[in-house]
């Protein structure tokens, strides 16, 4: 018999890293004997890695697909207004059907929540025991109203407290400005130098913000936080995220606990290729289905030729070759990767490379990364593109370390993936990344480097690129810190806890409640 039903909701359709949390979690859930359906948002057609039962083929999955809404955008219109809209995002790119939360104003909150109450009910909601809802979304809206006496944990992912901190910097910007965010397009329109008041940083915030894309946002604001409070319990992936979601989200201390994400140590594990074997991967990879793209945002208009994998790989197939792994979002800090590696070429001592896995195509924020490596000459980088998660094992069993510049990522999985295969992982000392890379003598899995330093990052790269028997070294306390440590089996435990929790407060609610009802009938 199960211990309960949960039925888990994700607004987003599978692109980033909450989607992989989603899809090894409920399949960790189930093996330790719960039931799980998912809620989620898709795009595409099945096959597609954003279609929403093919990526979580593993899991029952009820749906919204947004690929009208996507139609709608192209065709001149608002996605976020289409029949089934388009979910909102938490960070703000130019000319995408996904704007940001805080563009998105308060007579379409509605329309955002109630086209999931059909998919909620299909997912059993009336016998769900716990609402395991993924960041703070208008699924959360939907939830509180069809199913107040249900149990909500609400498990945030960093995203959500970034941009609840880029409301309120942008907010009190505004009100050093005597204004509101709500004010602020007209402000800038009647003060197109600025304010003489202003320090510098002040300055560039004030240049750099698209301020009509942030007039709603202290609504949303405002909304993020209710949502919080109403949830029984709030669970983080890391301390650091705990301390800032009390602060932002004025959350009860008590009521949010710290659990991070885990790694599928089946899937990601170490797998020995021959060079040959290597060689016939990165031929797929980049030559024969070569997915990189520039600003086209055409999937293939970067690829290789095959003596181009001589200059990746060494002539001889033995070079050092370096990855990273993600979106191209101003968090990750590509394009200050792919300067860091130029800078760092000249004193490699043997064959490096870096390959950049990943870029959904068409998102991007700030220079775009093959740009950059056009223009800066750096021969040595390669664009291979968006592709499938299944692939992303075999790339990181082809490589030797993982690289990973962003800035105040809270508990990235690709690091945990990169150390279950046995790759040591080259990050910044921010975020969630000091929780995750051991610098320890003895048993060292990587090498942090001070977040925005260009020249520390290209140092690392040189330290670990002139040192294969490091490099060695650090991958094999990896591998032993993944298969010990960050298991998705050992994390069910603090997601348990955080249902318990979540259920024993929403009783003690429930509680109050009829106190409250039943003193109001005797008066």
């Amino acid at each position: 018999m199960a211990k309960g039903h949960v039925v888990m909701g994700l607004l987003f359709f599978p692109r980033g890293g909450s989607a992989q949390v989603a899809r090894y979690l409920s399949t960790a859930l189930v093996d330790a004997d719960w039931s799980v359906e998912l809620v989620t948002g898709s795009l595409g057609r099945p096959g597609e890695e954003t279609h929403a039962p093919t990526f979580f083929a593993d899991t029952p999955v009820q749906h919204l697909d947004y690929s009208d809404a996507v139609r709608t955008f192209e065709a001149g219109g608002s996605a976020i207004g289409a029949p089934v809209p388009m979910h909102p995002s938490y960070e703000d790119r130019e000319e995408v059907p996904d704007v940001v939360f805080s563009a998105v104003p308060a007579d379409l909150t509605e329309h955002l929540s109630s086209v999931w109450e059909t998919p909620f009910r299909a997912a059993r909601a009336d016998r769900a025991d716990v609402f395991h809802l993924h960041h703070l979304t208008p699924q959360h809206d939907a939830v509180a109203r069809c199913w107040p006496d249900g149990a909500v944990v609400a498990h945030l992912h960093g995203t959500e407290i970034k941009f609840l901190e880029e409301v309120n910097q942008r907010a009190a910007l505004a009100a050093s400005l005597g204004t509101t965010l709500a004010g602020m397009p007209d402000w800038t329109r009647a003060n197109p130098r600025g304010s003489s008041h202003l320090d510098d940083p002040q300055r560039d915030l004030l240049r750099t913000t698209r301020w009509e894309r942030w007039e709603h946002g202290e609504a949303w604001r405002d909304r993020l936080r209710r949502q919080a409070e109403a949830a029984d319990h709030v669970v983080v992936v890391s301390p650091a995220d705990r301390a800032t979601a009390v602060e932002v989200l004025r959350a009860d201390a008590d009521g949010v606990s710290d659990v991070p994400n885990g790694v599928d140590v089946i899937k990601f594990c170490p797998r020995p290729m021959s060079r040959q074997e290597r060689r016939a991967h990165f031929r797929r990879w980049l030559v024969e289905d070569g997915q990189g793209w520039d600003e086209t945002a055409v999937p293939g208009t970067v690829t290789y030729r095959e003596p181009e994998l001589d200059r990746l790989l060494g002539v001889e197939g033995d070079a050092t070759v370096l990855i990273f792994v993600g979106r191209f979002t101003a968090a990750k800090r590509v394009p200050l990767l792919v300067r860091a590696f130029a800078r760092a070429r000249p004193q490699f001592g043997r064959p490096t490379s870096l390959v950049v896995w990943g870029g959904h195509p068409g998102e991007w924020e700030g220079e775009h990364p093959v740009r950059v490596a056009r223009d800066i000459g750096s021969d040595g980088v390669f664009f291979a593109g968006w592709r499938g998660h299944d692939d992303l094992p075999h790339a990181l069993a082809a490589c030797d370390a993982l690289v990973m510049p962003s800035v105040n990522d809270s508990y990235p999985q690709t690091p945990l993936e990169a150390m279950a295969v046995g790759l040591p992982v080259i990050a910044t000392d921010s975020g969630g990344f000091p929780l995750v890379v051991n610098l320890d003598p003895a048993r060292p899995t990587g090498w942090l480097v001070p977040p925005d330093d260009e020249r520390a990052l290209s140092e690392a790269l040189v330290d670990a690129a002139n040192r294969p028997e490091e490099i060695a070294r650090r991958g094999h306390a990896a591998l032993a810190h993944a298969r010990a440590h960050l298991s998705w089996a050992g994390r069910v435990g603090g997601f348990e806890e955080a249902y318990a929790r979540a259920r024993e407060r929403r009783a003690r609610r429930g509680s109050r409640a009829s106190d409250t009802d039943g003193a109001n009938r005797q008066g």
